[in-house]
């Protein structure tokens, strides 16, 4: 189904009944991803998943967006649905938006799970940097030497060959919106959180690596950390059977009321 908030069309779908929990899916991803958790909770208690705005069926936003924006376009959701308090799932990206809501509103999150969540800026190596600058120079190189119509064209091509995956995914204003969330820091917002909170981690996640979950079980006030062995970034799906018993302990007393 969709509905319209600040003037896009949003996709979500909206199942059970009981408490209710809203599943944020991650970057590049859709609710399609979140289908797994979905599955197992509709049964049990009301969920909701929708399509983040650039992502799946959902409108792209007007401007180029930061966490923050995503957060204060869901909060608008929250509102449009009538949802008073709800438990907050955020995966990757979605955790992103998780922390700002849960730190902001503490009144609406009652409880909070991040898995594998982003948010945090990564420690950099001197690998890094040498990667950083070379790509750099790369890119005058290609844009000087290299033949096209215009620099544009030239830069369009350069990134469409030596791009990441995710950018070479994005156009556009969602290309413009990665590069600002990815630069955002949480860190500080991690203390604000109120609500019980339980982190998942895959062990050999590379994208938000398992020192980010440490930190962040350090930060929030109310939390525990799981680590699933022989998982990555997508550990809900790598070990799923574990993933649905904690989850199952962790909302025991929210179920069915």
């Amino acid at each position: 189904m969709f509905i319209n908030v600040d003037g896009l069309s949003i996709n979500y779908i909206d199942e059970g009944a009981g408490t209710t929990v809203l599943l944020l899916h991650g970057w590049g991803a859709n609710i399609q991803t979140m289908m797994p958790i979905f599955n197992i909770l509709k049964d049990k208690c009301r969920v909701i998943a929708l399509d983040l705005p650039g992502f799946g069926e959902s409108d792209i936003p007007k401007e180029p967006w930061d966490s923050y924006n995503y957060a204060e376009f869901v909060k608008k959701f929250i509102d449009k649905i009538n949802v008073k308090d709800l438990i907050l799932f955020g995966h990757s990206h979605g955790g992103r938006v998780s922390i700002i809501l849960s730190a902001k509103y503490d009144n609406i999150v009652k409880k909070l799970i991040l898995i594998d969540s982003a948010g945090l800026i990564p420690k950099r190596k001197i690998k890094y940097y040498f990667k950083v600058y070379s790509f750099k120079f790369l890119k005058i190189f290609y844009t000087i030497f290299v033949k096209g119509d215009s620099k544009e064209s030239k830069l369009e091509s350069f990134y469409k060959k030596f791009g990441s995956d995710d950018y070479k995914a994005s156009q556009g204003i969602m290309r413009q919106t990665m590069v600002k969330v990815i630069n955002d820091n949480l860190s500080d917002l991690l203390t604000n959180i109120k609500a019980s909170t339980l982190l998942i981690w895959g062990e050999n996640d590379e994208d938000t690596p398992l020192y980010m979950g440490k930190l962040m079980e350090e930060k929030i006030k109310d939390s525990g950390l799981i680590v699933l062995k022989d998982a990555g970034h997508f550990s809900y799906i790598d070990c799923f059977e574990q993933f649905k018993a904690v989850i199952f302990v962790f909302l025991k007393e929210d179920f069915n009321k």
